[in-house]
């Protein structure tokens, strides 16, 4: 028995066997949504191989149960490639949720913007990503399932539907492409110049590898950033983590009328 089929019968014990639809992993700010999940919380410490996370700001527990009416796991903390130099680390759990039953995976996460007109407070919905670190989660599988394929990795019609719920809203949100940067010591203004030259929207340190593990797995992906400052040099503002906490809150209460308008439209 694999350690993903120990943990969903783990899993299934506390939080019986109905199938999960959806995935959820949840970035700063966004803790509090885990406890909105009308079922049960399982620590990440009772669940072995799953990641240990030593971030500040975010919830190492599995929540799983209904959210405005449909079956979900949200993962309250992520495990990122800076903490331990793993790309791998978040494997188990998004093979935890795909033996749990789902079939699509929402990310989230904290940002700087590269654009003047998605200020901190925003939102942005990820039409892409440049994987800036050249690091690569499927690097020593040994199965021709690495050779996975990363065109429209960010499904189009997750993101038409998530792009309806925030129309709904009343909310704005800009698609852009996310420039994955591995941290923790954040970018110089140099790098951002170079990065925007690329193409990119929005810059961090998380997620991309999540969507490759997701895709090697077969779940459709979508992802967006509350963006919580503008990158180094585009602003007078000082960078550190701790203004990431206290903005990350500002993008996340729009991202969580988003979301929630999003599961009530998928019933």
């Amino acid at each position: 028995m694999s350690d993903a089929e120990t943990l969903v019968r783990l899993i299934r014990a506390r939080s019986g066997d109905a199938p999960v639809a959806l995935g959820l992993i949840l970035g700063s700010g966004l803790g509090h949504l885990a406890h909105a999940v009308d079922g049960v919380a399982i620590p990440y410490a009772d669940l072995p191989g799953f990641p240990h996370v030593g971030v500040s700001g975010h919830n190492p527990n599995l929540h799983i149960g209904r959210l405005e009416g449909v079956r979900v796991a949200v993962f309250g903390a992520r495990e990122h490639y800076y903490e331990s130099g793993n790309p791998r680390a978040m494997l188990l759990p998004l093979q935890v949720l795909k033996a749990l039953g789902a079939e699509s995976l929402i990310l989230t996460n904290a940002a700087g913007s590269m654009r003047p007109d998605v200020p901190p407070g925003s939102v942005m919905l990820l039409s892409d990503h440049i994987n800036f670190s050249g690091l690569n989660p499927l690097i020593g599988e040994k199965t021709d399932a690495r050779f996975v394929p990363m065109t429209d990795a960010h499904d189009p019609a997750l993101r038409e539907a998530l792009k309806a719920a925030a129309t709904s809203e009343g909310i704005d949100l800009p698609e852009g492409v996310y420039c994955w940067y591995s941290g923790p010591s954040f970018e110089t203004p140099a790098e951002i110049r170079m990065l925007k030259l690329l193409g990119g929207d929005a810059v961090g340190m998380s997620t991309v590898p999540e969507v490759i593990l997701a895709r090697f797995l077969g779940l459709r992906v979508a992802a967006i950033s509350t963006i919580t400052n503008m990158a180094a040099g585009m602003s007078d503002e000082r960078i550190s983590h701790e203004h990431t906490k206290t903005m990350a809150p500002l993008g996340a209460a729009k991202l969580e009328r988003i979301l929630r308008e999003f599961l009530r439209s998928r019933h």
